[in-house]
């Protein structure tokens, strides 16, 4: 099996020495905080990232990345590694013992950017973020093997003390992002505690080895002949290996349910009714409970919180990493803009309220599918049994056993939507929504909108024959890079690409926008739109971007 290499869990910079100062700690060197330190530098801030791990990860964990994932990981240059070594994938089944009860697809089309979801190991995930963090022009600091000890937040900053290898360090970051998972450090510190509810049902997780030629699909067995009693969860993953999940009963000891000896037959049990019968190995065995659990606030002072350091939602559905990547994607560019003094410290609550928001949608979700994968009672037993025996006579029942697969959130009453020419339109997507897909002709040949995502503001300004109005073409900021810069893009429906102007030949971007001619539409460096005009004159799309585009302030910190 092909892991990453622990040569490859380097310091970006090379030297021995710890900083004094640093304008941004992260606490947590997994996915999200990796990441995080990868959009921070390519916004022009350098960051320190203090990893308490020697290297990546062991075992799978988080198994699946969305499509809003694998974007995100485009805005680092990271998704290629993902998308060739992870394996895609647009549906599942549920059986009810031995019987098929549901076959679901996700939304997908061959014009689509990405996969709906990729399956692949959580380590290849850290190291391809990692290695995109190192390759950000020497921004990123990692430092593994090291421990955050204590967090002392102040008016400017925080201190932060730091136990590694060559002995106690005290650093001053003028701000620190707890990444450090569900056992955060930094929570602890601050004296704060997660709310919400832990579920006593207990699974059993098991990575093994076996060749196999069945499809790349979620699959899922209640009550199967192989574990009667059980739910079982299966993923395919990379380097063929599988992803087994299944719930022990309530009564078994979960220091015994992990033992060899004990995990072993139930996996036999199970690969040898479905067919698997190539020889296999185990990699790796674990257990877990679902939670969701969330902090009310995710910014306190100068410390805030992403990932699981801030939540934590149930596996089923897949919205644990997913989330967390789209915390980092939600705050590097909110961070950098207060960090380089072009956006007030108030910007950042509206990172806390967006996506203490989307935690709580996705509990609300990942309750409801955690309710039917590991009934918490006797009555939620029986309905889930009732469920599952009419969904063998009733297709029409078949949806409510839908695991409703994670998905971008939309932030309902955020700060940032422009709301005041939202009535103008009747289709579209809305401020708050993530900006749709659509498949354009530009000048190299096919090209996504999405792709041009991820950095600064983006305006789309849609006119059928492609003639942009110069007023919205001044708003750009040629030759700036960084969250405050802004890339003015002509949607043309006829005639040829230019730099600035892509054909929307299937008039997809017309009808996902709602737009009509004339129309503009204003998106944030992390891909959401913000405003909409059906008119929009240039003077209004300058006046929604000042907030962001403050001059240097004076005293601010240094990026770097």
């Amino acid at each position: 099996m092909e892991t990453p290499s622990s040569s490859d869990c380097s310091n970006s910079s090379g030297s021995p020495d710890w900083p004094r100062h640093v304008p941004v700690l992260i606490a947590g060197g997994g996915p999200v905080g990796m990441t995080l330190a990868a959009l921070l530098a390519r916004h022009g801030i350098a960051s320190l990232v203090v990893e308490a791990d020697d290297g990546y990860c062991a075992g799978s964990r988080a198994i699946c990345m969305s499509r809003r994932s694998q974007e995100i990981f485009g805005w680092i240059g990271a998704d290629k590694p993902l998308v060739d070594k992870g394996l895609s994938w647009v549906g599942g089944r549920s059986y009810f013992r031995d019987q098929e009860v549901l076959h679901f697809q996700m939304p997908s089309e061959p014009t689509q950017r990405y996969a709906p979801m990729v399956n692949i190991q959580q380590f290849y995930a850290e190291e391809f973020a990692h290695k995109a963090a190192l390759a950000q022009g020497g921004l990123v600091d990692v430092r593994w093997s090291s421990k955050v000890k204590a967090v002392r937040p102040g008016a400017g900053g925080a201190q932060v003390d730091i136990e590694a290898p060559d002995g106690a360090h005290t650093v001053q970051a003028d701000w620190v992002v707890a990444c450090d998972g569900g056992r955060s450090t930094v929570r602890e510190q601050l004296g704060l505690q997660l709310e919400g509810t832990q579920y006593e049902g207990k699974y059993v997780i098991v990575d093994v080895v076996q060749k196999t030629r069945r499809a790349v699909e979620r699959l899922a067995w209640f009550d199967p002949p192989s574990n009667p009693g059980s739910t079982i969860l299966m993923h395919r993953q990379p380097d063929d290996v599988w992803r087994i999940d299944y719930q022990i009963r309530d009564d078994e000891d979960p220091l015994e349910a992990v033992k060899p000896e004990n995990v072993l037959p139930r996996v036999q049990s199970h690969l040898s009714m479905i067919g698997e019968n190539e020889p296999w190995e185990p990699l790796w065995i674990s257990i877990y409970n679902a939670k969701c659990l969330t902090l009310p606030s995710y910014r306190h002072g100068r410390v805030l919180f992403a990932g699981d350091a801030g939540h934590l939602v149930p596996i089923f559905g897949v919205r644990g990493l997913n989330s967390g990547l789209d915390d980092a994607g939600n705050l590097a560019w909110k961070l950098a803009l207060v960090q380089q003094g072009h956006a007030a410290e108030s910007l950042l609550d509206s990172y806390s309220s967006e996506r203490v928001q989307a935690t709580r949608e996705n509990i609300v979700y990942g309750a409801k599918s955690t309710e039917f994968m590991a009934p918490p009672n006797h009555g939620f037993r029986l309905l889930r049994e009732a469920a599952l025996r009419l969904a063998t006579e009733d297709a029409a029942v078949a949806s409510l056993l839908n695991p409703r697969q994670s998905t971008p959130v939309e932030h309902v009453g955020s700060p940032l939507n422009l709301a005041a020419q939202e009535s103008a339109f009747s289709a579209g997507a809305r401020a708050g929504m993530p900006a749709p897909e659509a498949k354009l002709r530009g000048v190299d040949g096919a090209a996504h909108l999405t792709s041009c995502f991820g950095a600064g503001f983006v305006v789309l300004h849609f006119s059928a024959k492609g003639e942009l109005l110069q007023d919205i073409a001044a708003l750009a900021t040629v030759g700036q890079s960084g969250p405050a810069s802004v890339k003015v893009i002509c949607i043309a429906g006829q005639g040829e690409p230019a730099v600035s102007t892509l054909v929307d030949e299937l008039g997809q971007a017309r009808e996902r926008y709602g737009a009509t001619e004339g129309s503009a539409f204003l998106v944030r460096p992390d891909g959401y739109l913000m405003g909409r005009w059906r008119s929009a004159s240039a003077a209004d799309i300058a006046a929604a971007l000042k907030p962001f585009q403050q001059q240097l302030a004076a005293g601010a910190s240094n990026a770097s």
